[in-house]
């Protein structure tokens, strides 16, 4: 049951990237963002209210906000890159925020296990494969904006890949010492600091980035993605094996890479799909260090 679950979790954030990807290819990634995590913020309400957490200590307030304000440059980062690189190199890249709380550990003073130091090493050989056909590419592509429909210069979205990963591994951390204090707590004023910060930028810039009301279906599929696979992970750590439930849950960015393949028809070189293999095998290889003990 834990496995499945774990599996589902990685189904349903790997369909939500892809997703939020996507969209921003039409709209601008802000817009995409604010909407999938407004959603997301009524799923945790109800979630919070459900297990009697709203009356929680405040211990989880300021990791919350620093996580949901880290994430959310993350996950826009995150939604670019979709938006305007290759979505099966771009996923594995920003999988590699699992090194970043390994890396803190290590400088804090802990000792990660050799399963770990391995999985870094073999996540970035794979990282390095994967994105090296695309290295000297030159500039990175003119994107329409989602707003007026005029063209802009963005980062690469190798450099964006990366960004986001740095954010991820940030949230993880900020997570983990919120949820000292309660794990749903901390998700959910996550989700309203990112959710606020965008309804002001919204309010001052006058505009939702073109979204439309035909987009609002995705948006909640985004969303509500997003609250259940964090919501079937969490269970799933409670019912088995951490270290087999982390593994599984870490294979997300397959699926945005078999999404993005299936739906959009993307095709990589050889190199670059070994890469994207090898990424996940040491990204995989991280968490189950992580996860023992």
């Amino acid at each position: 049951m834990s496995a499945a679950l774990a599996l589902l979790s990685s189904v349903l954030w790997g369909a939500a990237d892809f997703l939020g990807g996507t969209v921003s290819r039409r709209f601008h990634p802000l817009a995409v963002v604010g909407g999938s995590q407004a959603f997301g913020l009524l799923g945790l309400l109800v979630v919070a209210a459900s297990v009697g957490e709203l009356n929680a200590g405040l211990g989880y307030l300021p990791w919350g906000i620093a996580g949901g304000l880290v994430g959310l440059v993350a996950l826009s980062s995150f939604y670019t890159a979709l938006a305007t690189g290759t979505m099966g190199v771009v996923a594995p890249v920003a999988a590699m925020g699992v090194v970043v709380p390994v890396v803190i550990g290590v400088v804090t003073g802990e000792n990660p296990s050799a399963g770990q130091l391995l999985g870094i090493a073999v996540a970035v050989v794979g990282v390095v494969l994967a994105a090296g056909p695309q290295l000297g590419g030159g500039q990175a592509p003119a994107v329409r904006s989602g707003t007026s429909g005029r063209r802009s210069r963005r980062p690469s979205p190798l450099v964006l890949a990366g960004v986001a990963a740095l954010g991820f591994g940030l949230v993880l951390v900020f997570v983990a010492a919120g949820s000292r204090h309660s794990a749903v707590m901390t998700l959910l004023a996550m989700r309203v600091a990112s959710v606020s910060t965008l309804t002001v930028l919204a309010l001052r810039l006058r505009t939702v980035g073109g979204l439309r009301r035909g987009e609002i279906g995705v948006l909640v599929a985004i969303g509500a993605g997003d609250t259940l696979a964090n919501a079937a992970y969490a269970v799933a750590t409670h019912s088995g094996l951490v270290s087999v439930t982390a593994v599984l849950a870490s294979l997300y960015p397959a699926v945005t890479v078999l999404l993005a393949r299936g739906v959009h028809g993307e095709r990589m070189r050889g190199v670059q799909n070994t890469g994207v293999v090898v990424t996940l095998a040491g990204v995989a290889l991280i968490a189950a260090g992580g996860g023992v003990g």
